[in-house]
């Protein structure tokens, strides 16, 4: 679980970042959780959109793929969200963790 402080600083670093995913009319399957789960370990922090054609809103994407990846979300606004797993191996991304 995040701070408000760690969510904010991840909030500020994720602002310059491109969107590296989408859920699409094909929806949150199990090709898209494993490729999610690849991207937080190698990034550790990512954004994802939701396209208009895909039955879910950005909240309910975001907590569903949250839930099945085991990292946190970070922040939705409008059709996109950041998602945040730590990589206790190779840490990426500098928050004090505790």
């Amino acid at each position: 679980m995040l701070t408000s402080k760690q969510r904010a600083t991840l909030r500020g670093i994720a602002s310059s970042y491109e969107t590296i995913f989408q859920v699409g009319k094909g929806g949150i399957n199990d090709n898209l959780i494993q490729q999610v789960s690849d991207a937080l370990k190698k990034r550790e922090l990512i954004k994802l959109r939701v396209l208009d054609n895909s039955g879910y809103s950005a909240r309910e994407a975001a907590d569903e793929i949250a839930e099945r990846t085991e990292s946190d979300v970070v922040q939705v606004i409008g059709s996109r969200f950041v998602l945040f797993k730590r990589n206790p191996k190779e840490p990426v991304i500098d928050i004090k963790i505790k």
